[in-house]
């Protein structure tokens, strides 16, 4: 099949020009005009914007955190939608399997078959005793993984790592090309506000918030970097919350060190005050980090368009908030922590960036698609609109007006965390390796028509070593 695309703005992350695309099987086969005697189907574009697949490195697909699992890769329906064409997750790395092991666990088990965009790996470390985890990391690239996310929260649960493992991490994984990846913060000084909180009986969810402040991160921030100066590696810092992370990563980048970092939609346009919701409604805006107040939005918007921050993942983390986030009533520590944006992510970015003059167009397709996929060893076959790229193409109307609610949502969970926002401009059409996924907010694709994408190291992060 060969299915021309015409009449469309294609916007990359430098250019934006009219074109037309010709798609020839899986893979984008041209891109000018005068394309039409070649192709066999015509998608008319005219009015639309062609934006490459969104990338979303940071998903939690079939996790189990807290005693809850979140909902499997079938549900991946809702990127598709939201422009989303391939999706990093994070592999759990259950008790006695090696860090390979998990890879293959998670690839056959929760994802083959059942994946309903392409997906490629994040390694993670749940069992940081393991001496043998060392010589594991070689087989990791071997497998097609090339990052590894490492977590300085969370104490006393096998998430929890230890500072000096860090470190003999950073130092391993610098010779193999592996791009190591901090959830940053400080797990004493969390664990300790949690006990005392709870001990004065301050039980509801806002108080989630106030066991972690923004020093708890900024600080865990500070100290990642210095572990990777240390060690003359690089470092990737995961969902920044608040301005002090911010600036931390943003110093140090300019300084001259290759530091890098993520924010998440629900950082830029959800505040402290949601977790203060009655009716225990505030559950439901439990993550870690915390939600900060208003004052982080504009700086962390700043960071995007200037480039001091490089990408936006969804953190994508659903537990239903029914089933599963009761469990905390009477002890925000026992609300499950995560929530649902997979959906939203592109929607979010530009009806709140791009509408509101805060993001340039190609700033947007960077951190939602190109710097993604750099980073995470995936580009230029993906994040890229370029011959020879896979054909994952969003077809964007900016003229939809509408609202953001869980009645359209396919992430198959009881509420969306952005409800009743306005919607400015939706993916009219989406296009994975060519196949045509997604119409106007419908999935239209097979099940498991994703397939794993290796991803290669040594990514973007390594470009100043």
């Amino acid at each position: 099949m060969i299915t021309l695309i015409k009449g469309g703005t294609i916007v990359t992350s430098t250019d934006k020009f009219k074109a037309d695309m010709l798609i020839k099987g899986e893979r984008i086969a041209a891109i000018g005009l005068g394309l039409d005697q070649m192709a066999d189907e015509v998608v008319d574009a005219r009015g639309m914007l062609l934006l490459p697949g969104g990338i979303d490195a940071h998903t939690h697909f079939a996790i189990t955190f807290m005693g809850a699992k979140t909902p499997g890769f079938d549900t991946a329906k809702a990127a598709a939608v939201g422009g989303t064409t391939t999706i990093v997750d994070f592999t759990p790395q259950p008790a006695g399997l090696s860090l390979v092991e998990a890879i293959y666990k998670h690839r056959e088990e929760e994802a083959a078959g059942k994946a309903a965009v392409d997906y490629s790996l994040h390694s993670m470390i749940q069992d940081s005793s393991r001496e043998s985890m060392y010589e594991e990391l070689k087989g990791l690239v071997e497998v097609g993984v090339s990052t590894l996310k490492v977590f300085m929260a969370y104490k006393g649960t096998p998430f929890y790592c230890p500072d000096g493992v860090i470190f003999r991490l950073l130092q391993a994984c610098k010779e193999l090309g592996i791009t190591i990846m901090t959830h940053c913060e400080n797990a004493d000084m969390v664990d300790i506000l949690q006990r005392q909180l709870i001990a004065a009986g301050n039980t509801e969810p806002r108080y989630h918030a106030v066991s972690r402040p923004e020093a708890v991160e900024q600080e865990a921030t500070q100290r990642a970097i210095q572990l990777a100066k240390t060690a003359n590696s690089p470092l990737f810092v995961v969902h920044i919350s608040c301005e002090e992370a911010m600036t931390t990563v943003r110093d140090a980048n300019i300084g001259g060190m290759p530091v890098f970092g993520e924010t998440c939609p629900h950082y830029l346009v959800l505040d402290v005050a949601n977790l203060a919701k009655p009716e225990f409604e505030g559950a439901k805006y439990v993550c870690s980090p915390a939600l900060r107040s208003k004052r982080h939005f504009q700086p962390l918007w700043e960071s995007l368009q200037k480039g001091w921050l490089q990408t936006v993942g969804s953190d994508h983390a659903p537990f239903s908030f029914q089933k599963v986030k009761q469990a905390g009533k009477g002890d925000f520590t026992k609300i499950a922590n995560g929530c649902p944006g997979i959906q939203d992510r592109l929607h979010i970015l530009y009806t709140r960036g791009v509408r509101t003059g805060r993001l340039s167009i190609n700033r947007l397709v960077d951190i939602y698609a190109t710097a993604p996929a750099k980073f995470n060893g995936l580009y230029p076959r993906k994040g890229s609109l370029a011959v020879g790229a896979d054909a994952d193409v969003v077809v964007f109307d900016p003229k939809y007006q509408g609202t953001i609610t869980v009645a359209n949502s396919l992430e198959e969970i009881d509420y969306n965390s952005y409800e009743g926002m306005k919607q400015l401009g939706r993916c009219d059409k989406v296009f994975i390796r060519g196949q045509q996924v997604a119409k106007k907010g419908k999935y239209v694709a097979g099940e498991g028509f994703g397939q794993f994408i290796p991803s290669k190291p040594f990514g973007a992060a390594y470009g100043n070593l």
